[in-house]
């Protein structure tokens, strides 16, 4: 079991950034990746980014390319979800989700095998 846990959601104007946390415990040491979803109201859940736990391979979704950086620190555990030029659809609940197992791609959220509670961001215009 890896437990997750997501912190630092807010409500923030258009263009500004937010950071984005997300607290792994339990066998959290079985982690292959750590991927950031996003769900808005009404509509599917998204991914945003994913990072490899072991190399720190970043991957992304071309709606936050070069405007949204994953990174993590294994020695705490943790992994950041660094939010800049936000805008208004970027509003949702952010879920942070582990995968034990080593694949590619994994932009699916089906491919992830833990869930954190999500944290909301509200992004204003």
């Amino acid at each position: 079991q890896v437990q997750l846990v997501e912190s630092g959601g807010g409500l923030v104007q258009a263009g500004g950034s937010l950071s984005l946390s997300c607290a792994a415990s339990g066998r959290s040491f079985s982690t292959y990746a750590i991927g950031w979803f996003r769900q808005a109201p009404g509509k599917e859940r998204e991914f945003v980014a994913r990072i490899t736990w072991s190399a720190g391979i970043t991957t992304y979704a071309d709606s936050v390319k070069g405007r949204f950086f994953v990174s993590r620190d294994n020695a705490k555990n943790m992994v950041y979800l660094q939010m800049n030029s936000l805008k208004p659809e970027d509003t949702a609940v952010y879920y942070c989700t582990a995968r034990t197992r080593p694949g590619i791609g994994l932009s699916n959220a089906g491919e992830y095998d833990y869930w954190g509670q999500g944290t909301q961001v509200i992004v204003s215009s």
